[in-house]
């Protein structure tokens, strides 16, 4: 397909131009966003409303597409409107321009995160509908905010709400990863996030002295015990081909803050940790580790967790599950090669699975360099063609349970 073809191929505009609304942190405005999703809406003939389930300005766009039989548990299809900040000056294309090149390569931040999956819902239902096709179940196409700031003020509020209980889910699908080979990666499971702050109290002075239980020397012990269970992961993971990257625990060091000069020893020094549990992780046992790190360094070291997030049970892959077997038989129908996979990362999938929902995530994105919040992301133009396709046989297959 020529370049004039791609950019005249209505689906493309649509992906285009929902990719030119900026909707980046810090501190987004998400009116261009939900003024887009009401123009697809209308587009679509369909209904579509906006709740803020905790702020006026972190909004939740619905689309509903009433099924032929409303009383079953309905289909949801999310993805998030928020994207990650950028680096221009890394960029060879401007971030937001969604610029086309003679390959057909589409460059903005949220092609692969995750604009191009909430459009290339909308393109598999609008080929759908055009077919005169009527799902026997209601569609919800859920478009949520700050998915990539933790989405506690999104998705997080919005199960709680009674527009979300009114809605009567019983399967979501969303984002899944892009992968550099054929292979699909589905997400069925996502670690756990623990956020550790160590605020660790020691004993102050000159700097030309050898001071006992500095704060220092206590950092020091509960860093490397840290960093010897970090090992432990590491190699488990070289020695092991079976497991990936989000069936092992990770620990890094993010944030180390402390001391007024060079010559002082500081009463105080803190520490943050970025944490991802496996699922298999004894959560109690871990922690109690810790703890007992911290006083073997010689206590006066307090504990916080700023983000602490309980274990939850993985979506099943199995034949207990309708769901997954309306989605498997479209995958093999397609011929796809998939991989179920736990999620490296968190998706919002972990608030819908913790209501007992399923929820599965998937991405159409094959055979493409992994840029997701890297610069210069970008997805070929065919390739987003051909995921509405994908999700238009996904789409059929899970209505139809």
């Amino acid at each position: 397909m020529s370049v004039e073809k791609w950019e005249n191929n209505e689906e493309i505009k649509i992906f285009r131009e929902y990719l030119r609304i900026p909707s980046v942190h810090p501190d987004i405005n998400y009116t261009g966003c939900v003024d887009f999703i009401k123009r697809q809406a209308d587009s679509l003939d369909l209904p579509v409303e906006v709740v803020y389930p905790a702020v006026e300005s972190k909004p939740v766009v619905i689309i509903k597409w009433l099924g032929k039989h409303p009383e079953l548990p309905s289909i949801i299809l999310n993805s998030h409107m928020d994207v990650v900040p950028v680096f221009p000056e890394k960029w060879t294309h401007e971030p937001f321009s969604a610029d086309l090149d003679e390959e057909g390569r589409i460059f903005a931040r949220g092609t692969q995160d995750m604009k191009s999956v909430g459009t290339q819902y909308l393109g598999a239902i609008r080929l759908l509908k055009a077919s005169g096709f009527q799902p026997k179940r209601t569609v919800y196409v859920t478009f949520v905010p700050d998915e990539e700031i933790g989405g506690s003020l999104g998705m997080a509020e919005f199960v709680k709400t009674d527009f979300y209980k009114q809605m009567n889910v019983g399967f979501s699908l969303d984002e899944g990863g892009t992968s550099a080979t054929d292979v699909h990666h589905l997400f069925y499971a996502e670690r756990i996030r623990w956020v550790l702050k160590l605020k660790i109290g020691g004993t102050a002075g000159h700097g030309s002295l050898l001071l006992a239980n500095t704060a220092g020397v206590k950092l020091n012990y509960v860093l490397n015990k840290l960093s010897e269970f970090r090992e432990s992961q590491v190699q488990w993971l070289i020695n092991d081909k079976s497991i990936n990257i989000g069936d092992v625990t990770t620990v890094n060091l993010t944030q180390l803050s402390g001391g007024v000069q060079s010559n002082v020893v500081p009463p105080l020094l803190e520490a943050i940790f970025d944490m991802r549990l496996s699922i298999t992780l004894d959560l109690v046992a871990f922690e109690k580790q810790i703890r007992d790190w911290c006083e073997q360094a010689g206590g006066g070291i307090e504990i916080e967790f700023p983000q602490k997030d309980a274990y939850v049970a993985p979506t099943k892959l199995d034949d207990s599950n309708p769901y997954w077997l309306a989605l498997k038989a479209a995958i093999d129908e397609l011929k796809l090669k998939i991989k179920p996979i736990v999620c490296f990362g968190v998706t919002d999938s972990r608030f819908i699975r913790q209501q007992g929902t399923p929820a599965i995530g998937f991405s159409p994105i094959i055979n493409t360099p992994v840029l997701i919040h890297d610069h210069d992301e970008f997805l070929r133009a065919d390739d987003y063609l051909n995921g509405i396709q994908v999700y238009k046989k996904i789409i059929q297959n899970l209505t139809e349970v």
